[in-house]
């Protein structure tokens, strides 16, 4: 087996078990969508932007905490937002979406991992998120427990797709195994 090709049956390296150095990874993907509205306040991130029109949703329509959600959720294989939070409840109706991040980061932990690094991206027409960027970017870190370096904050403009009145937020994350340490025995010499 060449040096670095992962072995069976737990997935690691033969470096890893030489060493005890050794961490499973998980990545996530998530999505969301929703339709501008008049009327509602605007939530990205966990950050009320200021705009004329918010996202319409069940609950507040936080769009990136909700693809940052269903990423999490993936990644420990855990389903999705909507068999926690089941958009015909109507106790979830306006709700923050915060609870549905926090409720995903303790599926996450009990699963034995936490975030490594969040990468997203935005793709709506307006507002403008690169003014708003690192705000959302140090809300998700501190939402998340991690520091700003290790959250991506992006945006696009939807050109030619015909979603002007929509917000997509596309959602990558990767989890690290909380640390555990192979111990490999000493040979006693005699």
């Amino acid at each position: 087996m060449v040096s670095g090709q992962y072995s069976e049956p737990y997935g690691y390296s033969n470096w890893q078990l030489a060493t005890g150095n050794w961490q499973l990874m998980r990545i996530g993907y998530g999505w969301d969508s929703h339709e501008f509205r008049s009327g509602i306040p605007l939530k990205i991130g966990g950050v009320t932007l200021p705009h004329d029109k918010g996202l319409a949703g069940h609950s507040d329509g936080d769009v990136l905490l909700h693809a940052l959600t269903d990423a999490l959720l993936g990644a420990v294989a855990a389903g999705d937002i909507g068999s926690y939070f089941p958009p015909t409840d109507k106790k979830w109706k306006g709700a923050d979406s915060v609870i549905f991040l926090q409720e995903a980061l303790r599926q996450v932990e009990r699963a034995g991992f936490r975030v490594s690094n969040v990468d997203s991206t935005l793709i709506l027409a307006e507002p403008k998120i690169g003014p708003h960027a690192k705000k959302i970017q140090t809300q998700v870190a501190k939402l998340l427990k991690i520091q700003s370096s290790a959250v991506g904050i992006k945006a696009k403009t939807p050109e030619g797709m015909g979603t002007d009145n929509a917000a997509i937020a596309h959602v990558a994350v990767l989890l690290e195994e909380i640390t555990k340490r192979l111990t490999r025995r000493k040979k006693k010499n005699k």
